[in-house]
């Protein structure tokens, strides 16, 4: 039979790491992983974000909107914490204030581990597939390891970048690890427009 398979994806990190600044951010999910990983039996795909404040919120509210049609697809939202950082830039020579606030994501690599753990504990699956490159999930999966030895875990690091896909620590603490295949995000991609499930239509955003 099939491995059960739930999968965790750290949505900025497919963002930046696999999307930003392409033509495929109209992306289908379940579309995706179904290509992905053809021979299993995929039974939920969580979606881990936090909205974020600016001109591009808009866009990202009908993306959200377009995965909620997805019946496998299960959106977690965290936060955005302004943060206050100190001007570091050494060339720099102003004398005023060398504080400013930067927005920080919270809650997504802890709700990733939760969720994580918690499905593992309920033997919801055989095989949890994480798509992130964040080393803060090693202790998480570790622990999955250490608990269920017999379950597996499998990393995919969205990444076009050598350095960043590295992800050493992540990729050393699953069973198996890859670098998400950029290949097949053009063949996952939503239509221009999806019902909305109540009559309406989710229109693809035009800048994208």
């Amino acid at each position: 039979m099939a491995d059960r398979t739930i999968v965790y994806v750290d949505g900025f990190n497919l963002y930046y790491g696999a999307v930003r600044g392409g033509a495929c951010k109209w992306l289908n999910l379940q579309r995706f992983f179904s290509l992905l990983r053809p021979h299993d039996n995929i039974l939920q795909i969580h979606y881990f974000t936090a909205l974020v404040d600016g001109p591009t919120r808009p866009n990202q509210e009908v993306y959200l909107r377009a995965l909620g049609t997805l019946p496998k697809v299960n959106i977690v939202l965290g936060k955005f914490k302004k943060k206050q950082v100190r001007c570091s830039n050494p060339a720099c020579t102003f004398t005023g204030n060398r504080f400013f606030q930067v927005p920080e994501e919270k809650r997504t690599d802890v709700n990733i581990a939760v969720f994580l753990l918690d499905d593992a504990y309920q033997d919801k699956c055989d095989h949890s597939i994480v798509v992130s490159g964040d080393s803060d999930l090693v202790p998480a999966i570790g622990l999955l390891k250490t608990r269920f030895p017999k379950k597996r875990v499998t990393v995919y690091v969205p990444s076009r970048n050598p350095k960043r896909g590295a992800a050493v620590e992540l990729r050393s603490a699953a069973d198996k690890s890859r670098t998400l295949p950029l290949n097949l995000l053009p063949l996952a991609q939503f239509p221009a427009s999806v019902p909305d499930g109540v009559g309406g239509l989710i229109t693809k955003p035009a800048a994208w």
